[in-house]
């Protein structure tokens, strides 16, 4: 196991997808039959959950991270990042196995990314390579949809000694919905609560989900619109900032770093959703999923002095939406 160290008190321990990004910028987004020029092309690290605990780890809280990778030089990559960053990591590598890896090609005008992933079915967590230690010895837990038996598991663990489970899911993996069964915050993207219900309202959707499976809250993030929350007697709006935009990859992984950093420091709901959305407008303003991790005091800037995109909905449409919830 590449990492392994001393078990000790973890503030945050996330469990899920580990990945090697090559963002590639190109002046505009490619059709069929085109031949376009690149920009540049870089080699990043992300991840959904690696890159959360990396950003909590910067803040200055004690992040760990359980996931699984190949035995290639992307691994070799993966591990040394994450050791640059002083997370503590459990890492298993597969034999004669590929390591996940992403190509995403970004709209330089935007900054908006399409992901190309690859990821071998070795590859995949399996309950039996993760401890119960390393989940009960920590605080919050940070799962996404991938790996869904191994962090249901962790999620059990995490939920016997009522450990909050926090999770970021964009879709229904294989077992993703025994993974929801044991959720506690729910932070999908914003196709995932119609992709779970059905329900192309979201703020039908929402408390629909919020009901079935009994959470603390059911959000759902809303790119440079911020994100929407339901607590299950009301709906919290926070709108996104306004940033000059270079790559959007990473911003939705940042977000839930930034919400179990804001759960640990004991932040009220309504400010740690604004934590998140600064954060995460921030990570947008460099290339890949770690580089535009901000400082805590960058963020508390951004909060007291940036400007917000207009919200997506209005105040008349959020309070009859909870009248009929």
């Amino acid at each position: 196991m590449a990492g392994t160290k001393e078990i000790t008190q973890a503030d945050v321990v996330g469990v899920g997808l580990n990945a090697t990004d090559t963002i590639i910028r190109l002046p505009y987004f490619p059709t069929l039959d085109s031949k376009v020029p690149i920009i540049s092309s870089h080699l990043r690290a992300g991840g959904q959950v690696a890159t959360a605990m990396v950003a909590c780890q910067r803040w200055g809280l004690h992040a760990r991270y359980v996931g699984k990778v190949g035995d290639d030089w992307a691994a070799d990559f993966q591990q040394e990042q994450l050791d640059a960053d002083g997370v503590e990591s459990h890492v298993r590598r597969e034999p004669h196995c590929p390591s996940p890896q992403s190509y995403i090609l970004v709209d330089a005008k935007s900054g908006e990314r399409t992901v190309l992933w690859s990821r071998d079915p070795r590859a995949e967590l399996h309950p039996d390579e993760v401890q119960r230690e390393w989940v009960q010895s920590a605080k919050i837990l940070l799962v996404d949809g991938h790996d869904a038996t191994a962090a249901a598991q962790a999620a059990r663990w995490a939920r016997e000694v009522d450990m909050p489970v926090v999770a970021d899911v964009d879709n229904l993996y294989p077992g993703a919905k025994a993974l929801l069964e044991l959720v506690t915050h729910m932070i999908g993207s914003t196709a995932f609560p119609h992709r779970i219900t059905s329900e192309p309202d979201l703020l039908k959707a929402l408390p629909q989900i919020h009901a079935q499976f009994k959470y603390h809250l059911t959000a759902a993030t809303l790119g440079k619109n911020g994100v929407i929350a339901w607590d299950g007697v009301r709906f919290l709006q926070v709108p996104g900032f306004v940033v000059e935009v270079v790559d959007t990859t990473g911003a939705g992984d940042v977000f839930h770093g930034a919400f179990v950093y804001g759960m640990a420091k004991g932040f009220p709901l309504e400010r740690n959703l604004e934590f998140s959305c600064a954060a995460a407008a921030l990570s947008c303003m460099a290339i890949g999923a770690r580089a535009g991790i901000s400082t805590l005091p960058a963020i508390e800037h951004l909060i007291g002095c940036g400007e917000r995109h207009e919200p997506r909905f209005t105040p008349e449409e959020l309070e009859k939406a909870a009248r009929l919830s």
